[in-house]
């Protein structure tokens, strides 16, 4: 009933075990009261953090770090409604924000994008009717596009520069209209993206081809709810799912050196291609030859039950959260 937003320090790099757990106890640094359930979250710069609220409201949380405190620096009431802005229960969840400083995008259970800026009190752009369904998620694609996914299993391109309120392309699932949950852009190749939802299955994109998935990746045995590129390493790949399990996905290897297709997962991968790609330059992920570059898949938590809600990665850092209500720190990814 009662949520918190938290800043925590998980300590300095020595103290690591041989497991590559942390030794000794993080330090919750700060929190805060947050109204509402935290749909997502994002560093906005190295003090401010937005929040996003299942009220339809946005915050700018700034953390202190001379005293360590958390203070609202700036909030917008019921940026997400269903009936009207005005009523006391018309809030709509917003269930995603991406930050491009000082830009930040929300989208929402109401179908509606919203653009504002960190300085700004109102918003600078809102598509009122950007999708009649629930939009899940939301990424950048570069600095005026960005990258929404919706719960009919349909990804929407935006450029901010057009006035008109349509999406400049869309791509979709085959048939079953399966929910998107989640989306990422490979960091390097823009055009690269990675989608998951609620059939488990992991979706890589060439937005640049066609409008279906290069490749569909047989993944969870239940809701895949977040998908990561490694930021400076994206030959590596992160997925979590409702099944409690998080997956390691590599496709930096090269298959002939090694001897067996590890798989430590639940199911044996299966490939499916759409298009073939005619370039001297083709990143791992829009291979549509499995038995030249397989990949290899690690399950890092073989033996957790419960939901995995919500990963990030730094460096050689991996973060997790789980229904266990315990975040968990793994500090040796590529050991």
């Amino acid at each position: 009933q009662d949520n918190r937003i938290s800043i925590w320090s998980v300590g300095e790099l020595g103290n690591v075990g041989l497991g590559g757990e942390y030794q000794g106890e993080p330090q919750l640094l700060c929190d805060i009261r947050h109204n509402g359930d935290v749909m997502d979250m994002q560093f906005l710069d190295q003090e401010r953090i937005v929040v996003a609220s299942s009220t339809g409201t946005v915050t700018v949380f700034c953390h202190h770090q001379n005293n360590q405190t958390l203070s609202a620096n700036q909030r917008w009431e019921k940026a997400h409604y269903h009936v009207d802005q005005n009523t006391s229960c018309g809030g709509a969840a917003c269930t995603g924000v991406i930050c491009n400083n000082p830009e930040i995008v929300t989208v929402g259970e109401d179908g509606r994008i919203n653009l504002f800026r960190a300085d700004q009190k109102d918003a600078v752009r809102t598509i009122d009717n950007a999708d009649s369904s629930t939009l899940h998620a939301v990424t950048f694609l570069r600095t005026t596009e960005i990258l929404t996914v919706n719960s009919i299993g349909q990804l929407k391109i935006w450029d901010l520069r057009q006035q008109r309120n349509e999406p400049s392309q869309i791509l979709s699932l085959t048939g079953d209209r399966v929910p998107l949950h989640c989306v990422d852009r490979h960091p390097n190749q823009q055009h690269i993206v990675a989608t998951g939802g609620q059939d488990g299955m992991l979706s890589v994109w060439d937005i640049r081809q066609g409008t279906m998935p290069v490749s569909l990746l047989n993944a969870h045995e239940a809701e895949m709810w977040e998908v990561h590129f490694h930021p400076s390493n994206p030959d590596h790949l992160f997925t979590c799912s409702e099944d409690g399990s998080l997956w390691h996905w590599d496709t930096s290897a090269d298959i002939s050196e090694k001897p067996s297709f590890l798989h430590q997962g639940g199911r044996s991968t299966t490939y499916f291609s759409h298009s073939t790609i005619n370039q001297s330059v083709v990143s791992a992920w829009l291979s549509n030859d499995p038995t030249k570059d397989r990949m290899e898949i690690t399950n890092l938590i073989p033996n957790q039950t419960l939901s995995v809600n919500s990963l990030d990665i730094l460096g050689p850092c991996l973060v997790y959260g789980t229904d266990a209500e315990a975040i968990y720190v793994n500090r040796q990814l590529f050991a």
